[in-house]
């Protein structure tokens, strides 16, 4: 039986087109590394995963977009890109690091556990149309509230809770928190509402839009970091 040629090829792109996909899919960390990886945040804007990585373990080749790196342990790992490079990075808990997108396989060289939240910024999220940040927290309670990081597409905040204090009312844009810390406080809403809000070490919490106050309630100092998207 003889086909002809137009059947041909594009019976050959369809088979080519879908192995790229599958090649494509076959990189996501979710995927190849389900043991290492978990989701805890999926919308239209970002994907927060969450790494946690054993003692001199090592994750296969994988792939991220742009992301935001909120590390909650020391690390120190040998990490080769998909071009044959290779470096060590270290890094301390609390550090925030933005990385490009990125394929690459990861190996801890540390005798402890690692663990990390990656917040992946969806190249095709949708464009904020309203709410516009008139209250910044950096601007009008600086002490408390630093730049830990910025650039086009994110700004991370490091935010200083003490016991007792009160931030005044502020806004920000869509956001993600990683508490670093334990963390008590009540948020006095724009509407006048109060929401309780306990939280543990490494959670981890997505916010749109928001205006709002925070108070400590809690006995020791708390810190978060909110990466705030643009």
């Amino acid at each position: 039986m003889r086909y002809h040629p137009y059947i041909v090829r594009t019976g050959f792109l369809a088979a080519l087109l879908l192995g790229m996909a599958a090649v494509v899919a076959g990189q996501d960390p979710v995927g190849v590394a389900p043991a290492l990886y978990n989701v805890e945040v999926d919308n239209a804007w970002v994907r927060v995963l969450r790494t946690t990585r054993g003692p001199h373990q090592k994750s296969p080749m994988h792939s991220h977009p742009a992301t935001v790196v909120v590390c909650l342990t020391d690390s120190h790992q040998r990490v080769t890109n998909a071009n044959g490079t290779v470096s060590e990075v270290s890094h301390k808990a609390g550090d925030v690091i933005y990385n490009e997108p990125v394929t690459h396989a990861e190996e801890s060289l540390s005798d402890q556990p690692l663990e990390a939240v990656v917040v992946e910024l969806k190249p095709d999220a949708p464009k904020a149309t309203v709410n516009r940040v008139t209250l910044d927290p950096v601007a009008i309670d600086p002490k408390y509230h630093i730049v830990a990081l910025e650039n086009s597409r994110v700004r991370a905040l490091r935010t200083i809770l003490e016991p007792g204090i009160k931030s005044p009312l502020h806004e920000h844009p869509h956001y993600v928190v990683v508490y670093l810390t334990e963390l008590h406080t009540t948020m006095e809403l724009a509407d006048g509402r109060v929401v309780d809000n306990p939280r543990r070490p490494g959670e981890v919490a997505w916010r749109e839009f928001m205006k709002h106050s925070t108070l400590n309630v809690g006995r020791k100092t708390a810190v978060e970091i909110q990466i705030e998207l643009k």
